[in-house]
């Protein structure tokens, strides 16, 4: 989706046609900016499709002689499965091991939101993180853990309100060695927010 003018006209004439196919009334007073306000909450939810990760990175990767685990933990996300377009969302753990490049801390969230914000898959969204982040620094490993809910399983089908999901993407050095994936698990693991 372009995220133009004509993008939202069209997404509001879905939205409304949508209301009528499940039996409601378009026209209906609490329904009438209902197609406006859905389109503009898709633009925002799909907003990852207009962002490029060079211009997310924006220029933040510094020459750095650090060679030690760097963590960033419990970042909120929030995505749209694929398969029924419903909300799924919960954390990411992102941890990375220089080899003289680092980035600024602030662009490992907005590379999650940048992913996060297309329809996903978690499997896919934990890869799609790690891997950009190998790609743009060249580190001696890259480790994600992503933990979500998914409404999908928790409001329809199996209807599993306690279930979540966690997926890893392991690359470099927490792939090959199994000491370091584990510290990273440990560190992620202690101090944990509650569910």
């Amino acid at each position: 989706m372009a995220g133009d003018g004509q993008s939202r006209v069209d997404l509001e004439a879905l939205v409304t046609q949508l209301l009528g196919a499940v039996g409601e009334d378009a026209q209906r007073e609490g329904l009438r900016r209902t197609p406006h306000r859905v389109a503009k909450a898709l633009e925002f939810l799909t907003g990852g499709y207009r962002q490029e990760i060079n211009a997310v990175l924006n220029g933040a990767v510094f020459n750095e002689p650090y060679s030690e685990m760097v963590i960033v933990k419990d970042i909120d996300f929030y995505s749209l499965c694929e398969h029924h377009m419903l909300p799924f969302f919960g954390r990411v753990h992102v941890a990375y091991i220089p080899n003289g490049k680092i980035v600024g801390l602030s662009k490992i969230p907005r590379i999650v939101d940048v992913f996060a914000r297309r329809l996903q898959v978690q499997e896919r969204l934990t890869q799609q993180i790690a891997g950009t982040l190998f790609a743009a620094l060249s580190p001696q490993g890259v480790g994600v853990v992503v933990e979500a809910k998914h409404m999908c399983m928790m409001m329809r089908g199996v209807e599993k309100q306690n279930s979540s999901a966690t997926t890893s993407a392991m690359l470099g050095v927490f792939r090959d060695d199994v000491k370091t994936r584990q510290e990273f698990l440990t560190l992620i693991g202690n101090n944990r927010r509650g569910s």
